[in-house]
């Protein structure tokens, strides 16, 4: 018991003094946006849309869309108690899962929110890789919702890049920061299993973001 304690002060502390860094460093930062035509007429439209993004660009994309109440998909892991604090800190609802562990109850999660007319964000790489690996998630999502996918990429002229699986990018003080978007796509799968198995489209919609941000 103590030793829970313990490291629920330690995950608390940890999540304030990240809440307080990402805005500082995130005050600085210099952000162009392109490519957003699409986001913007659905949102216009009030239509939820499937965000997908590769972990490592993580922190730079959580700054921008942050107090727009997006769901995030946040593992259960001890990290990921950390994430999810920072997250709901800066203005985001979160489904704690993953698309490989937990899966069905995490999807089921994303799906209802989605009904629900929130926007999605998830990392089809996540949360243990490798990196720009694909888990079929935000497909399954779309299909079993309708709700349009989109890539969103993120490139920096200066960061720090962590020596994790996923090269975390950490965007330097006062850094430029290129944000762009694939087009809104929606799923062509007949049935869940055959959204479960079609990872190219989402492949595709991240490397048109990721071309267009100039990563």
């Amino acid at each position: 018991m103590a030793g829970d304690a313990r490291e629920q002060r330690r995950v608390a502390w940890i999540a304030r003094v990240g809440v307080w860094l990402v805005r500082l460093l995130g005050w600085t930062w210099r952000i162009r946006v392109t490519h957003d035509d699409d986001m913007r007429r659905l949102r216009a439209a009030k239509q939820p849309i499937i965000f997908t993004l590769w972990h490592g660009q993580l922190l730079p994309l959580l700054y921008h869309h942050r107090r727009e109440q997006v769901v995030v998909l946040i593992s259960e892991h001890a990290d990921g108690e950390i994430i999810a604090r920072i997250a709901e800190s800066l203005g985001y609802r979160t489904v704690r899962g993953s698309t490989s562990r937990g899966a069905a109850r995490a999807l089921l999660g994303l799906a209802r929110e989605v009904n629900d007319g929130h926007d999605l964000a998830i990392t089809p790489d996540g949360p243990r890789g490798p990196a720009k690996s694909i888990a079929p998630g935000s497909a399954v999502v779309a299909q079993r919702t309708g709700a349009p996918m989109i890539g969103a990429a993120a490139s920096t002229s200066s960061a720090w890049r962590l020596k994790s699986w996923d090269a975390f990018v950490i965007p330097r003080p006062f850094a430029r920061i290129d944000i762009a978007y694939s087009d809104a796509v929606r799923s062509t799968a007949a049935d869940l299993r055959q959204a479960a198995a079609d990872v190219d489209q989402i492949r595709r919609v991240m490397d048109s973001a990721e071309a267009r941000s100039g990563g």
